[in-house]
């Protein structure tokens, strides 16, 4: 049996996006052109503190203003709507079950300031620190997973290993470069490494095109795939935008904001072209 490409644009309505997201979708849109694939755009506004309407709807504007077309999504609807991670709860929740009956998660009741950030994707700069196990020895038998944080419990010391279609061979070792790492916060929100995981696969994503800092979280993703029995996509990890100091931009970076270049006259060739190692030009 033939399995088409399927890519997929994951944005998260936070804030504008800004030159390095696009460069990213604008890679994924052209893997999925040159395969005559299918582009799937889903709306990753799992956070409800964070995510916001208006940053929703900016994101589809301007990524279409770009030029980027996709054939399914919140927009445009599809075979596995919903393309919003919001309404997508019990399909999170299901698996959460799973991963409890099987023994791969337990409760951790830890106070620790990265647990905020659990439904946003990590970054090199602020990845989750490594949790000291604390907790690791908890049973449960919850039937909900309110009230504590939820952690997936890696094999320490066992390597991770996958090929990057850009980068080559990738090696992460459980334990030593990540530990034992968030699926759902305390209140009550799935963590961004179980909700992607169950997105890519139920909405049959093939290839997963991101930054190259989110590839300690492709290991993590790996490990939730195989407890959960579920298909690894092809990876490719771009190289990040960065600014004139050489920092990876983020949402912060107002002014590289492609809402903020379309007001000061730039077009969407323009943008494009002037994509490299860093966007001091702007």
């Amino acid at each position: 049996m033939e399995h088409r490409y399927r890519g997929r644009l994951a944005p998260s309505p936070t804030g504008l996006l800004h030159t390095g997201h696009a460069r990213t979708f604008w890679t994924a849109y052209q893997r999925c052109l040159a395969a005559h694939g299918t582009l799937v755009l889903r709306n990753e506004d799992l956070d409800p503190q964070r995510s916001k309407a208006e940053f929703a709807n900016a994101m589809l504007e301007d990524l279409r203003w770009l030029g980027i077309e996709w054939q399914e999504g919140p927009d445009v609807g599809g075979p596995y709507a919903p393309y919003e991670q919001s309404r997508r709860r019990e399909h999170y929740l299901r698996a959460w079950r799973q991963l409890l009956d099987r023994g791969f998660i337990y409760p951790c009741t830890c106070s620790r300031k990265d647990l905020a950030s659990a439904a946003q994707a990590p970054h090199d700069v602020d990845d989750e620190p490594i949790y000291p196990g604390t907790c690791r020895e908890r049973k449960s038998s919850a039937t909900s997973p309110t009230g504590v944080n939820w952690r997936f419990r890696v094999p320490d010391g066992e390597a991770i290993e996958f090929e990057d279609l850009r980068l080559g061979k990738r090696s992460h070792v459980a334990g030593r470069d990540f530990g034992d790492f968030v699926v759902w916060r305390r209140d009550d929100v799935p963590a961004y490494q179980i909700a992607v995981v169950i997105d890519d696969a139920e909405m049959q994503i093939t290839e997963v095109v991101r930054g190259e800092d989110l590839l300690r979280s492709t290991a993590r993703q790996i490990l939730l795939q195989n407890a959960l029995g579920l298909a690894t996509p092809a990876y490719y990890h771009c190289a990040l935008v960065t600014d004139a100091e050489g920092q990876r931009l983020a949402k912060r970076h107002d002014a590289l904001s492609l809402r903020t270049l379309r007001e000061r006259g730039f077009s969407p060739q323009e943008i494009v072209s002037e994509w490299g190692e860093h966007v001091s030009r702007y």
